[in-house]
């Protein structure tokens, strides 16, 4: 049965990770339509973040937009604005197959989402019935609750220089699978704000990817925009790279074929 069960709830993003491959992400800001999941696996994304930390989108809009994602086999993210465990429950049964959190400064804070996101034995997520992950059908319990916690992926974000200086604490926490960096949020803290390849930001990256690597831990990069360095950081280690957000692609194309248009009257 199980065997079954694990046909249909898949995380391709985390199998590819498994994998040892780096994988991409497009973060979902503006889109409100559940076209975008279509579209960003179209594109060759491995993942969609939904992010109602920094957007006005809705609990339900980004329900919709998971639940699209899974039904064309892209694996959905929801970007949570805190730690408060009611706002993780309802984004998971809404059909999220993990969840970022923002500011991972407290191992504690940490533990306690990993316990709201895990279902028993590992944590103390409530049971709901019908869930999206398992196209809303009925399987007996147990088997249901292995097959979700190990699919369910718990990532956590490192953005001030404080958790730079407990990374190994921080990355040492059990149930969390991966690492964002940050990386605009911790060159302001740094007192250095957009030198994403300054010295500082470089040795940051170095302790947290060699701290998560001790602990099996994956790391990505956030925000940045330079292929250069996102190669580099790569190199060091990294394998999930956030390309960006819906609204900087679509201005970018955009700025780029209005210029070719007003370039034609030279």
């Amino acid at each position: 049965m199980s065997e079954a069960l694990r046909d249909i709830v898949k995380n391709t993003f985390q199998e590819k990770l498994r994998a040892g491959k780096v994988v991409s992400t497009l973060s979902i800001r503006v889109f409100r339509g559940v076209e975008i999941a279509r579209i960003a696996k179209s594109c060759g994304f491995d993942a969609i973040y939904i992010d109602l930390e920094h957007s006005a989108l809705s609990l339900e809009t980004a329900s919709q937009i998971c639940i699209g994602a899974l039904g064309v086999g892209m694996t959905p993210i929801v970007r949570v604005p805190g730690f408060e465990p009611e706002t993780i429950c309802r984004v998971l049964d809404g059909g999220a197959m993990g969840v970022l959190l923002p500011h991972a400064e407290s191992p504690s804070d940490l533990e306690r989402v990993v316990r709201s996101c895990k279902f028993p034995p590992l944590g103390d997520r409530s049971t709901g019935s019908g869930l999206p992950q398992l196209q809303y059908r009925s399987w007996p319990q147990a088997e249901a609750f292995r097959v979700l916690n190990e699919a369910t992926m718990v990532m956590a974000q490192f953005e001030g220089p404080e958790a730079v200086d407990r990374a190994e604490e921080i990355a040492a926490v059990n149930g969390v699978d991966a690492f964002m960096v940050g990386t605009n949020d911790l060159c302001a803290g740094f007192g250095i704000p957009g030198q994403h390849g300054h010295e500082r930001v470089r040795k940051a990256y170095s302790r947290i990817i060699a701290a998560c690597g001790k602990q099996g831990k994956y790391v990505g990069i956030g925000g940045i925009s330079d292929r250069k360095l996102i190669a580099e950081y790569v190199g060091l280690g990294a394998r999930i790279v956030a390309t960006g957000t819906d609204i900087s692609l679509l201005m970018e194309a955009g700025r780029d074929r209005a210029s070719f248009v007003q370039g034609l009257n030279a």
